[in-house]
């Protein structure tokens, strides 16, 4: 009897302690559902592409073919930080609404699949078609794990894939790599384009802090050309994801080529960015326009966004628009990997179409959101001759969605004055952003923002573009998304791009100004009508 009443006890013992590790376990997965949730409600973007799941970083191979755009993106599928890159892949007919598709490249025996670009090999130049089927090539670098823990310089080369399915599937080149790495340990990013003057493809790589160019008739067989950098532009960091591409100026007939140049750390305010140059190519050497070049010489670089989350930004092959269209990873490897989103990290900016403008102090290449935008504009707030001095609030919730919304906003009879927006909720949390038009410069400060304590560089600076002279009218395009601030100032021609992390969402946009009345002669709030 005892040895039955122990063994009942035990048993009971047993069950309950079973009971508890259930409980626990079951509390464990509520938990976890929770964060889940908590993300998609607060971070997941409206508009903005973003994986599924797990790490997203730079935008690669992107292309136009029968009526949809291609993106690709270095993505690793097993967990929310960066490991061994695959490429992943989404698609959309209009470039706001994407949808996420299988893996098209993973890692093999040459190496993980770093950054690279896609061409529609619309005269079969290659040899890949079938006769049916437009070939689109791939062209990527392999960095080899391997070698790098060996300590080898020549981690890195070219390799090519070819699809013949409107880039679905792919098939890698059998002969890979078709370019070997000639003793430079950062050697990468190659970005393909037709130079339909001398008849050829060029790429463009990265090789530590300069640009290389290499020729091909077939993009398997490739002749070094020339290399651009010394001495010229931001050199804080390595080299990253140039893009190399013909621009006519002004819409006019005359052309110029526009080398985009990433690196990192070296941004203007502090890890990766994206600087510019503009020149003219004879096929063979790319050499800066004189106008730029002076223009350069009075400043460190001409930054394509000085925002801090704009980074490894690439232009669409084979557009169907006149101007290129760009799109770059919404992030800054200061702190990427620590941002406060476990199920997945890292947006893509909204894409943007560039152009070139010539004018008093030499070149612009001005970034402008996608007119396909326009298209998701449901309900639109017109209000006109605001005039303000302190806190005056200009769009509430009740208004608006903010975290889904494009506000335009023109400010006219400026002073030597600090014209402060302010984005915020009830709890506190503040993103500001304007211009100082005493010291000609646009910032966002983002020090009381909300979840800021993940990254030391996260907030601990205000972000500036620096303005070229004091303002009499300004006129500011802003585009909210759940995390996100992209600033367009006066048609593009300064483009700050920011993440932020909110405990609550903003409710509220209202402006200041540090000195006497001023006056808003403009504004339109468009809500989105997307998710």
């Amino acid at each position: 009897m005892k040895k039955f009443t122990l063994t009942g006890l035990l048993l009971i013992a047993i069950i309950g302690c079973n009971s508890i590790h259930k409980n626990e376990k079951k509390s464990s997965l509520t938990l976890e559902k929770k964060v889940v949730l908590t993300e998609e409600q607060l971070y997941r973007p409206n508009f903005h592409f973003t994986p599924e799941e797990n790490w997203m970083n730079d935008p690669n191979g992107m292309f136009y073919l029968d009526g949809t755009y291609h993106l690709y993106f270095q993505y690793y599928p097993n967990e929310s930080k960066w490991g061994p890159m695959h490429w992943g892949h989404a698609t959309s007919t209009d470039l706001i609404a994407w949808k996420q598709q299988p893996i098209a490249l993973y890692p093999d025996k040459l190496g993980y699949i770093f950054s690279g670009s896609a061409v529609v090999d619309h005269h079969n130049t290659s040899g890949f078609g079938d006769g049916t089927q437009t070939p689109v090539v791939a062209i990527y670098t392999y960095h080899n794990p391997i070698k790098e823990k060996a300590g080898k310089i020549d981690i890195e080369s070219q390799g090519i894939a070819y699809s013949l399915d409107n880039g679905m599937t792919w098939t890698k080149y059998s002969n890979n790599p078709v370019l070997k790495n000639p003793g430079i340990k950062n050697f990468r990013d190659p970005k393909v384009t037709w130079d339909d003057i001398h008849q050829q493809w060029i790429m463009t790589l990265a090789a530590n802090d300069r640009a290389q160019f290499y020729s091909s008739k077939n993009l398997i067989d490739w002749t070094y050309l020339s290399e651009f950098g010394q001495n010229i532009g931001a050199h804080g960091g390595v080299w990253e994801c140039p893009d190399f591409f013909p621009m006519k100026i002004n819409d006019s007939a005359n052309t110029k080529w526009v080398l985009l140049q990433s690196l990192n750390p070296g941004g203007p305010n502090g890890g990766s960015a994206t600087q510019y140059f503009i020149g003219d190519f004879d096929g063979k050497t790319f050499k800066l326009d004189p106008l730029f070049k002076n223009q350069l010489s009075k400043k460190e670089a001409l930054w394509l966004d000085s925002g801090k989350d704009n980074y490894a930004g690439v232009t669409w092959n084979n557009s169907p628009s006149v101007n290129p269209t760009y799109i770059g990873w919404m992030s800054n490897w200061q702190y990427a990997q620590e941002v406060p989103t476990k199920t997945w990290r890292s947006s893509m900016t909204l894409p943007r179409e560039l152009t070139l403008l010539q004018v008093e102090s030499g070149y612009k290449l001005i970034s402008t959101p996608v007119s396909q935008l326009g298209n998701y504009f449901k309900e639109t707030i017109i209000k006109k001759d605001i005039v303000f001095k302190k806190n005056t609030s200009l769009l509430k919730s009740e208004d608006l969605d903010l975290s889904k919304s494009v506000i335009d906003v023109s400010l006219k009879n400026m002073k030597t004055d600090i014209y402060t927006f302010s984005l915020n909720n009830t709890i506190g949390d503040t993103l500001e952003f304007g211009i100082n038009n005493k010291e000609n410069f646009l910032f966002i400060d983002r020090k009381k923002s909300g979840i800021i304590n993940f990254s030391n560089e996260f907030a601990n600076k205000i972000s500036k573009a620096n303005l070229d002279k004091r303002q009499s009218s300004a006129a500011f395009k802003i585009i909210l998304d759940k995390t996100s601030i992209e600033v367009f100032f006066n048609n593009g021609e300064e483009v700050l791009t920011e993440i932020f992390f909110t405990n609550q969402p903003y409710m509220n946009l209202s402006i200041e100004s540090s000195g006497k009345d001023a006056e808003i002669s403009i504004l339109k709030a468009n809500q989105l009508n997307i998710n």
